[in-house]
């Protein structure tokens, strides 16, 4: 039986250290704050916001939710996006995307600050990411399954690292992620040959690919550690929810595994957290 990597453990540790943080900064006059964007009301974005509002609350930061409605026209939405990034108590600012399709997203995107855009929204961060410069924030799902391997104290120096799945949302970042802790990363995707082979070579698999259950027992082997990032309507039982991992084929053959729901995800909004702290600390000169 697999080692389950639960994300609770994970968050509730960050969450403890972060709470100290936050009353470190407050003791200077200062109060970390999330300002989130969001455009209409949909039910994923809701869920997400009520999730980042609630860790905000547990270690005594601020947050603002700037809401504007669904057929918000563009000239309106530039302008309400600025004010929020001039907003000098916003430290860290969230958007949910995608954006209605009326809206140039691309260019709505380049006008949040770089300095505070805490879940990699643009190409400056992007970049940064990319460049290994520590001042630019990945986006919050690779960094948490960076921090589910830390705190589970997984060694990812010299390991073989597979990334199955090349969005910049998770794989591409998650890859330079491992590269910067010295991780011999390959990047799969729809088009790899003989795939469930590849997969199988790694001692690290990050899955992050949108397919449910698409990771069988012939993607994984035994003493490997699998991080599954996705989050999927269950075919066989609508109403439920799993990862791209098929969790019963696998975990009985790997060494580590992290569970869905209760792995990635849990430890996502912490992180959207701690790097508005960071963005706070630096903007505050304190870093």
């Amino acid at each position: 039986m697999a080692e389950r990597l639960a994300g609770k453990a994970v968050a509730d540790a960050m969450k403890e250290e972060l709470t100290k943080k936050v009353e470190e900064i407050k003791a200077k006059g200062i109060t970390p704050k999330l300002g989130i964007i969001r455009v209409g009301a949909r039910p994923d974005d809701l869920f997400y916001e009520g999730g980042a509002k609630k860790t905000c609350e547990a270690i005594g930061m601020a947050y603002e939710v700037f809401e504007y409605p669904a057929d918000v026209d563009q000239e309106s939405f530039e302008k309400a996006v600025t004010a929020v990034g001039d907003n000098t108590e916003v430290h860290g600012i969230l958007m949910f995307a995608p954006l209605p399709k009326h809206l140039d997203e691309r260019k709505i995107r380049s006008l949040i600050p770089v300095d505070k855009d805490v879940d990699c929204m643009t190409l400056g961060s992007a970049a940064k990411v990319f460049a290994d410069d520590l001042t630019g924030f990945p986006p919050c799902t690779p960094t948490a399954c960076m921090d589910i391997l830390h705190h589970y104290n997984i060694p990812i120096k010299g390991k073989k690292c597979v990334v199955l799945g090349r969005s910049l949302v998770v794989g591409k970042p998650v890859a330079m992620l491992l590269l910067r802790e010295n991780g011999t990363v390959t990047i799969c995707h729809s088009r790899t040959e003989n795939l469930p082979a590849v997969c199988a070579d790694a001692d690290i698999l990050i899955a992050a690919v949108g397919r449910a259950k698409m990771v069988t027992a012939d993607y994984v082997k035994a003493g490997q550690v699998v991080i599954d990032v996705g989050i999927n309507e269950d075919p066989d039982n609508p109403g439920k929810y799993v990862g791209d991992v098929d969790y019963a084929a696998c975990e009985p053959i790997v060494d580590k595994i992290t569970p869905v729901p209760g792995g990635v995800g849990s430890v996502t909004t912490v992180v959207l957290c701690k790097q508005t702290i960071q963005a706070c600390e630096m903007q505050n000169g304190l870093a």
